[in-house]
């Protein structure tokens, strides 16, 4: 997505030119003559595999950074104080894939505003990276900060340019570039031109991310467990061969039971939810704190009355049981639990929209599985459905599952994996990322181990990335730093309301947070972290 930036300098550079050392002048970040911050190309090491194509440096003016519309994803609102930077951007190919491979790098250009810090950030849905806000907001951090397109352009929910080849097959090295390999790519171009800028190597490497961005943090510390010493990875799409199909579910339910339910009449059977489980935490906040312990039948609903848009709807009965089916979760149709669904408290806006299928579920199915734009996933029997995600797992678990539970390289290396999920997310299923989390466990002996390096969150109320009914974290960045810079492994992770009137530490998995009985419930000094 492009940005709206006052440009000083452009220079575009073919490989051949692509070699010329910077100016030697500037000052380091410890006050000593070093490396020049000219905004200029540099030679660029291409990673293992790769070959560098092009290499071009723009200089970028402080200030006030503005950004288009981000249409179909919110448009990030302006970011003040920000200082000089420079971009460079570096093209890639990987040898016989016939890809160009976008990674962009952004730097401070006053070596006295780095922190000696580099972060790479993630995308969403089908964007790899994102090349506007993220890298800003990382450089007016003192961040060194990259993105990589990884040769699949910067549309997030349109993947027709890209997915199939002419013939008509997966484009298979695209896939994997947007799967896992140019993401370790982008680590090691990134820190590479952050040393040759600065003539000094970074010393702390940071991953940032969440959704898809969230699947990519997991993927580098399962498959390149020394590229970031720190990884927040929140909200992850990871077991994207079983949740990519999963989430299609609802569409299923509501085609095999022949129901066409309005989404006053769902939101009806949330609010029902939440009112009913929101008083198991001690604290009536119109928050279920832990849906696995709400066990409200949606059947309570049949024969009951709502208004939607001036109309009087009774409840069915067939209504009422395709909400349970979307709650439980796919089964096959012999009743085999295939993945799970969304939880309780989750809003149904986005899965279970009758005849609207979730974007990135639906490409997944008729580009990557079925490989037919043609494909109706609102027409599938229960049958069908199961063949499917059968079908996706067998080819696609190793490509882009990202569900490697053997995280003994990572944690060797001395690696931090910081992460957090909205127990009201609406997309990515939560308890996908806590059947994951359960995996590591066994293989390493139990919960306490896994927490000397892994951290999940469980966020009571928080939608998909943020925002829902539930307080939203504060500062995670700022925590994973101290935990890998200081030792500070954190053993509750800071939320607040969004005017701050109201803070409670939410709780590292598998314990939750409960009021204490005693003083204001909206101050997090009067909650303690039980077993949930």
């Amino acid at each position: 997505m492009k940005r709206r930036l006052i440009l000083l300098m452009a220079a575009a550079v073919p490989l051949s030119a692509a070699l010329v050392p910077m100016a030697a002048s500037g000052v380091t970040r410890d006050g000593g003559t070093g490396a020049a911050t000219t905004c200029s190309a540099m030679p660029v090491s291409a990673p293992p595999g790769t070959t560098v194509e092009s290499v071009r440096a723009v200089a970028q003016a402080g200030g006030t950074v503005t950004f288009p519309d981000a249409t179909p994803l919110p448009t990030p609102p302006p970011i003040t104080d920000v200082p000089a930077r420079c971009d460079v951007t570096v093209t890639l190919t990987h040898p016989g894939a016939n890809d160009h491979v976008t990674v962009k790098v952004s730097l401070p250009q006053d070596p006295q505003r780095w922190t000696g810090r580099f972060q790479a950030t993630g995308g969403s849905a089908y964007l790899a990276g994102d090349f506007g806000a993220p890298l800003v907001t990382a450089v007016k951090n003192g961040y060194v900060a990259a993105a990589t397109d990884a040769g699949v352009g910067q549309n997030p929910v349109d993947v027709s340019g890209w997915a199939l080849t002419p013939a008509g097959t997966v484009n298979t090295p695209l896939l994997k570039n947007f799967a896992s390999r140019s993401l370790h790519d982008m680590a090691v171009v990134g820190k590479d031109v952050a040393r040759k800028f600065y003539g000094t190597a970074v010393r702390y490497s940071y991953w940032n991310g969440c959704s898809t961005g969230g699947r990519q943090g997991y993927l580098e510390a399962q498959d390149h467990p020394t590229d970031f010493q720190g990884v927040l990875a929140t909200a992850p799409a990871i077991n994207w061969d079983r949740f990519a199909v999963a989430t299609l579910w609802p569409q299923v339910v509501f085609h095999e039971e022949k129901v066409q339910p309005t989404q006053c009449e769902l939101e009806a059977f949330t609010a029902a939810a939440v009112k009913a489980c929101d008083p198991l935490d001690g604290v009536a906040d119109g928050v279920i704190d832990n849906p696995q312990d709400c066990h409200w039948d949606a059947r309570r609903l049949i024969g009951t009355t709502v208004v939607c848009d001036g109309r009087t709807i009774t409840i069915s009965a067939a209504t009422a049981d395709a909400v349970r089916k979307i709650w439980a979760g796919p089964v096959s149709p012999t009743g085999q639990k295939l993945w799970y669904g969304p939880n309780k408290g989750a809003s149904f806006s986005w899965l279970a929209v009758v005849g609207v299928p979730f974007t990135v579920a639906d490409s997944w199915v008729r580009y990557f599985v079925k490989q037919d734009p043609s494909f109706a996933t609102t027409t599938m029997t229960y049958r069908t459905f199961a063949q499917i995600f059968r079908q996706s797992q067998r080819q696609y678990n190793d490509i882009i599952g990202t569900d490697d539970p053997d995280l003994s390289a990572f944690a060797k290396a001395g690696g931090k994996l910081l992460s957090w999920h909205g127990q009201a997310d609406e997309l990515v299923p939560t308890q996908g990322t806590v059947d994951y989390r359960e995996r590591v466990n066994r293989v390493f002996g139990g919960n306490k181990r896994v927490d000397d390096f892994y951290r999940l969150f469980l966020l009571p109320g928080v939608a998909h990335c943020g925002g829902g009914t539930g307080l939203q974290p504060t500062d995670e960045l700022g925590t994973l730093v101290n935990w890998v810079e200081k030792g500070q492994a954190p053993a509750t992770l800071a939320t607040s309301s969004t005017d701050g009137s109201v803070s409670r530490n939410a709780c590292r998995y598998p314990q939750a947070a409960r009021y204490t009985g005693h003083g204001d419930p909206a101050l997090a000094a009067n909650h303690r972290c039980v077993p949930a």
